[in-house]
């Protein structure tokens, strides 16, 4: 079977309707996805930024807002704007990363996306992410061990290297081997090219 990798990290807007609408796209394919959680302020950070690109061009971040909300609507996909924009995303990557070896990362990275981008919620805070994990079925003791062990910090860290070293810049990114698509609005033109392989 075709594999895509679907590299996301939780702050990015775009990111949230691509993780909702992902498997249903690897379906229609017939592609596995591979959900690979990231974090952009490293990478962002080694092309000069501080802060989203949305926060530095004020006129781009207000069309980003716009078409975001077009998109929700058009895909019937609940939006609410975040009080706070980007959030910090790093405890809930490492969840999911850590979720990904247990079966339950996926279920866990579309929930944090809707307690960011529909519910307004915190998402670097321990009592949301517990919120979160208890509504996909996950303990969340458990998992905040798991995540915060020295192993799969460090393995976030890597797989974070590892999106730069291959030439991403910015999420969603969707790869097939070495072939990189970047953006919500390539997803479908990345699942065709890992069907056609």
């Amino acid at each position: 079977m075709a594999k895509i990798e679907f590299w996301y990290e939780f702050a990015s807007t775009y990111s949230y309707p691509a993780a909702m609408r992902v498997d249903e796209f690897a379906k229609k394919a017939g592609v596995e996805v591979i959900w690979r959680p990231m974090l952009l302020g490293p990478i962002f950070f080694e092309q000069g930024l501080q802060d989203s690109p949305f926060n530095v061009y004020e006129v781009k971040g207000r069309y980003m807002w716009r078409d975001l909300e077009r998109l929700c609507a058009a895909y019937k996909l609940p939006f609410n704007k975040p009080s706070h924009f980007p959030q910090n995303g790093l405890k809930a990557a490492r969840l999911a990363l850590a979720g990904m070896k247990e079966g339950w990362g996926e279920d866990f990275s579309r929930a944090v996306y809707r307690a960011n981008f529909v519910d307004g919620l915190t998402i670097s805070d321990d009592a949301v992410l517990a919120e979160v994990l208890d509504l996909v079925g996950v303990e969340p003791e458990e998992a905040f061990a798991a995540a915060f062990t020295q192993e799969n910090k460090d393995a976030l860290r890597a797989q974070t290297d590892e999106a730069w070293e291959r030439g991403i810049f910015g999420a969603p990114s969707f790869t097939v081997a070495d072939e990189l698509f970047w953006g919500h609005d390539r997803m479908e033109q990345a699942f065709n090219w890992a069907k056609g392989k």
